[in-house]
């Protein structure tokens, strides 16, 4: 999978619209971002809930891994592209965006 691949896999998901943050493009869902994609590195770093970081490294720690810090302990895990198949892209994008999106509940 490459960046390409990231972006037409983001964009298919409801209400995600593209955005850039620090000169890297990236996906959003009502104004949280939940993936950056960092194309010259062919990864994307992804917001993840504890369980579903903790549950995406454990499967593949070769192509997952949280970002050092606190940043990590919020949920922002690299996923390396080089490798991924495109159902682990996926689930990775849906994971990310179900974290940012808007609650049911939450919409008036």
């Amino acid at each position: 999978m490459g960046p390409e691949d990231v972006r037409a896999l983001a964009l298919l998901l409801p209400e995600v619209v593209a955005g850039a943050h620090n000169g890297h493009p990236d996906f959003r869902i009502d104004g949280q971002i939940f993936a950056t994609l960092w194309v010259e590195e062919e990864r994307v770093v992804l917001k993840f809930d504890p369980a579903d970081q903790a549950a995406f490294v454990a499967a593949e720690p070769d192509l997952f891994t949280p970002i050092a810090g606190a940043w990590g302990r919020r949920g922002w895990t690299n996923l390396d592209l080089w490798d991924a198949e495109e159902d682990t892209l996926r689930a990775a994008l849906l994971a990310a965006w179900r974290r940012s999106a808007p609650r049911l509940d939450d919409a008036g």
